[in-house]
């Protein structure tokens, strides 16, 4: 089923392999995508990969949570997109815009003091306390995604992929442990997804009811043990039908927040065993929703993949690291050549001078 062609959110897609976004480090300094940015997604088009989603891109200034961290919080952005969505359209690969907001995580600087949330709830690895976001602030922020949403249309993306995990600000929103809000935005499971509901709502709004709108979706907040109030299943598997009721076409199946240790970045995946290590909740989800479930989370080797979309534990495949050190990965494995990718999850491609892999493999 790897190489069987997919028709998902409307979009034909040639396989079943997902590049999944990562933070890239080679914007400009205020969010401009770059021809450098152009020439990665252009080399994994070129290379067979079915669906490759860009680095994250804020939806306001006020919503960065990297250096060089890509943009979409203006009209001017859109040309500039146009350019890297047609490189990637020469091929037959689709490419799908992920928007996002800092939240809790925001990048504290000079202009932008201070982080906004659903609740004033301290990030513990930032030592900041985030300020509660006032009933405007969200409405001007259920705006802000909206209009992102309009521009990933105008400038030719396959689709958007609203970026609702990893201690962002909606995955900040979905979790009762940063979420201790009273309104209609907090509470019960249902008031703390309102916020991405009413996205959608107003994203329809903008680019009708056909344009694929996706989520990338965390599972669990990640801390070890049974930490109560805080995100994961069976209240996470009830946010995605939630979801996939209200109109996304698509779920991304991931997991973890910063304060959770090494949750978001799992390193040493080095046995089939230890591979998509989410998979026991895309499971969950494909039982409850009817669109199509992605899975992410160390998936390392041909036979893993094969058993996830066999035994109907996801519908793609999705990777980010190894795609880092192995661009042509999709390839490579069509052709027999490699039945293993190279990736040994060693972190070391987190490089603020642009993603690249870093490990020494000895050759």
């Amino acid at each position: 089923m790897l190489f069987e062609s997919i028709s998902m959110c409307g979009m034909e897609v040639p396989n079943r392999f997902v590049r999944s976004a990562t933070h890239e480090w080679m914007a400009e300094p205020d969010g401009t995508p770059t021809d450098r940015i152009g020439d990665m997604y252009e080399e994994l088009a070129r290379n067979e990969t079915g669906i490759i989603i860009t680095g994250y891109a804020y939806v306001n200034p006020m919503g960065k949570s990297d250096h060089r961290q890509q943009g979409i919080y203006d009209d001017s952005f859109v040309e500039d997109y146009k350019k890297i969505v047609s490189r990637v359209h020469k091929y037959d690969s689709k490419i799908v815009l992920q928007v996002v907001h800092g939240g809790r995580q925001t990048l504290i600087t000079p202009e932008i003091p201070y982080s906004l949330a659903p609740s004033a709830v301290t990030e513990k690895t930032l030592g900041m306390t985030p300020e509660e976001m006032s009933e405007k602030e969200v409405q001007e922020t259920i705006e802000d995604f909206a209009n992102a949403v309009r521009r990933g249309k105008e400038a030719g993306f396959d689709a958007v992929q609203l970026h609702c995990a990893h201690g962002f600000l909606l995955s900040n929103f979905i979790s009762p442990y940063t979420n201790r809000r009273k309104d209609r935005w907090g509470g019960s499971t249902e008031k703390r997804t309102q916020v991405i509901v009413d996205i959608i709502k107003r994203a329809r709004e903008m680019v009708g009811d056909d344009y694929p709108i996706m989520v990338k979706l965390n599972m669990t907040d990640g801390f070890s043990g049974s930490k109560k109030n805080t995100l994961d299943a069976p209240e996470s598997i009830e946010i995605a039908k939630i979801l996939a009721d209200n109109g996304i076409c698509a779920i991304e199946v991931s997991g973890g927040i910063s304060e959770a240790g090494d949750e978001l970045f799992r390193t040493n995946i080095d046995s089939e065993e230890k591979e998509a290590y989410y998979k026991h909740y895309s499971k969950q989800i494909k039982e409850v929703v009817d669109v199509p479930v992605i899975l992410v989370g160390g998936i390392r080797s041909k036979k893993v993949m094969e058993m996830l979309l066999d035994e109907g534990y996801a519908d793609m495949v999705s990777l980010s690291r190894p795609f880092i050190v192995e661009p042509d990965l999709v390839l490579k494995i069509r052709k027999g050549e490699i039945d293993v990718v190279k990736c040994v999850s060693c972190n070391l491609c987190s490089d603020s001078s642009g993603i690249k892999c870093n490990y020494d493999f000895g050759e």
